[in-house]
């Protein structure tokens, strides 16, 4: 099956006519994205839109063998002129199946919103997802084989990417493209960097994603143009560093976004009397899906020796004031007499548990030591100490990345 992106863009494209935001002054030349469409094997197209034809001619292919031109979601403004030899667009009712002459057979989806999702099974068994922008599948909570290629929104609905991974329509050889793209989400490495988190990428306006069985082999071959396409493979552990509201929770929440069962374990547990520490708490658990379990707990070593879902640990600084506070590491005395090789233990028990884990984990901490020298000793040695302790943990992450003012800069390993 051969895939075609048309566009990959909003349904008002990218950049927005009259919008000066800074993201659409950045989405020139080949970050320009028209609205979404495909042209499946030249021969089926999903969503007419302005200059589809003239965008099929760039990518090489033209639209004389399209037999069937299906909507997927509702169109603003002035109808769309539907160039010459096309027959006329139609949405295929949910629920519906259409046997094409070419041998596509195309099932229409229901979804969560307005719009109309499609199932494509290729003449050779090859399976494509397409869904609408600002859609999921309704009720996908049950138990499906994974397509070959999904494409849908994945930056509006990341939620949908966690069910459709859930029912197992997401595969860990899935091809994940994210289409639909506005200016809610900066383009370019930002953009790329955002998506390969999720196990997922954009690909420029043109593109031909090819899907095809390997002979003598139950396996499908996923190729683009210019090579061997892959799904992006996401690292297994990620330190995510930052000072004082800079975004390093809702970078390392963002990240996995699009897992299902998620456990969030929060270190800093519950403080009474203390009012404006639950407004934080409670605005955390406002932001985090509604799937996610949450544990509150420093007990890290065994969670992290356990095989689960993703495991998202906010944070290693509130971890750290716990542990120092269990062998008394702010007492001068205790810390000379004991104190600081007990710690030292802990915290090599804490890096060799990130070693060995199994499951995905997402890290957040404090970055400290760029400023002002703290005043006391017991400032300093909290300093210091976790200085090391994030030292030893992106030691054992491949990916780390530092949070200032809400923008990600990755830390080479």
């Amino acid at each position: 099956m051969d895939v075609t992106l048309l566009g990959t863009g909003a349904p008002a494209g990218l950049p927005r006519t009259d919008c000066p935001c800074a993201r659409c002054a950045r989405a020139l030349g080949a970050g320009a994205r028209a609205a979404t469409a495909l042209l499946v094997d030249g021969t089926l197209l999903f969503d007419l839109t302005p200059g589809a034809a003239f965008a099929a001619a760039r990518a090489g292919h033209a639209l004389s063998g399209v037999r069937q031109v299906l909507l997927s979601h509702p169109h603003e403004g002035p109808p769309v002129e539907v160039p010459p030899g096309l027959p006329q667009p139609a949405r295929v009712p949910d629920g519906r199946e259409l046997a094409l002459m070419s041998g596509h057979r195309v099932r229409a989806l229901a979804m969560d919103a307005p719009g109309t999702g499609y199932a494509v099974t290729g003449p050779e068994g090859e399976r494509l997802l397409y869904l609408p922008p600002g859609g999921a599948v309704a009720g996908s909570r049950g138990t499906v084989d994974p397509f070959d290629t999904v494409v849908m929104d994945v930056t509006g609905r990341p939620d949908g990417v966690a069910l459709l991974r859930r029912a197992g329509a997401i595969g860990e050889d899935t091809v994940l493209l994210a289409v639909h793209l506005d200016h809610d989400v900066p383009q370019g490495a930002e953009l790329a960097r955002r998506l390969a988190a999720a196990g997922a990428r954009a690909v420029p306006d043109g593109t031909t994603v090819r899907t095809r069985p390997v002979p003598g082999t139950g396996v499908r071959e996923l190729s683009r143009d210019e090579g061997p396409y892959r799904a992006p493979r996401v690292p297994r552990r990620t330190l995510v560093l930052g000072g004082a509201r800079s975004g390093k929770s809702v970078e390392a929440e963002r990240r996995l976004e699009t897992y299902p069962d998620v456990v969030y374990v929060a270190t800093g547990g519950t403080r009474a009397g203390d009012p404006e520490w639950a407004e934080r708490v409670g605005a955390h658990r406002e932001r985090r899906p509604a799937s996610w379990r949450t544990v509150e707990t420093c007990d890290l070593v065994p969670l992290l020796g356990e095989e689960g879902p993703p495991l998202l640990v906010d944070c290693l600084s509130l971890w750290l004031t716990d542990a120092m506070d269990e062998v008394d590491a702010w007492d001068d005395t205790a810390w000379a007499g004991g104190g600081r090789e007990a710690l030292r233990k802990r915290v090599a028990e804490l890096v060799e548990a990130v070693r060995c884990a199994r499951r995905r984990v997402v890290l957040v901490s404090n970055e400290v030591g760029s400023g002002v020298v703290p005043a006391t000793a017991s400032g300093r040695r909290y300093r210091d100490e976790l200085g090391r302790v994030n030292a030893g943990v992106s030691g054992e992450c491949e990916e780390a990345v530092l949070v200032v003012a809400g923008r990600v800069l990755p830390l080479p390993g």
